[in-house]
């Protein structure tokens, strides 16, 4: 076997930093009856929350890759664990924003609160240089990961 440069040993490190998180999140959904793919939708759901922009069925089940029925279960299970609330837009009544309730959010914090305060503190150790190579890199990163199989630079 060939010696890791520090590139590929920083590439399986992160490797097994969103395996480890992963499980925590599966771990979690399991721990209140949830499936993982709840999960991934509560923090997509957050996500958008956080940059403004609304949710809807339609978005959250394309950021998934679920089909509509697919969607439209997700959003009732979840639902029903009281961990969203589905609303018609005021603006647009034929439309349904998707809310996670504050149930929810209180939920993830006591789970996630811990592991995140972490990075937040170790972050701020480091210099605004770094920070901002921690950025370029994770943004390429997700932009590699993010492209469709197969689909390469140029």
């Amino acid at each position: 076997m060939s010696e890791q440069g520090p590139e590929l040993e920083i590439v399986h490190l992160l490797r097994r930093v969103t395996t480890e998180f992963g499980l925590r999140q599966a771990e979690f959904a399991a721990r209140h009856g949830m499936h993982p793919t709840d999960v991934r939708a509560l923090v997509c759901l957050l996500d958008a929350e956080r940059s403004g922009t609304e949710a809807t069925p339609g978005r959250l089940g394309a950021e998934l890759g679920l089909n509509s029925a697919g969607t439209t279960s997700l959003i009732g299970r979840l639902e029903r664990l009281g961990h969203l609330t589905r609303t018609r837009d005021p603006r647009d009544r034929r439309r349904v924003l998707l809310t996670v309730t504050p149930g929810a959010v209180e939920l993830g914090w006591a789970a996630f609160g811990p592991v995140i305060g972490s990075a937040v503190a170790l972050l701020r150790e480091f210099d605004a240089g770094e920070v901002a190579a921690v950025r370029r890199f994770l943004d390429g990163f997700l932009a590699a990961v993010s492209e469709p199989e197969g689909a390469g630079p140029g």
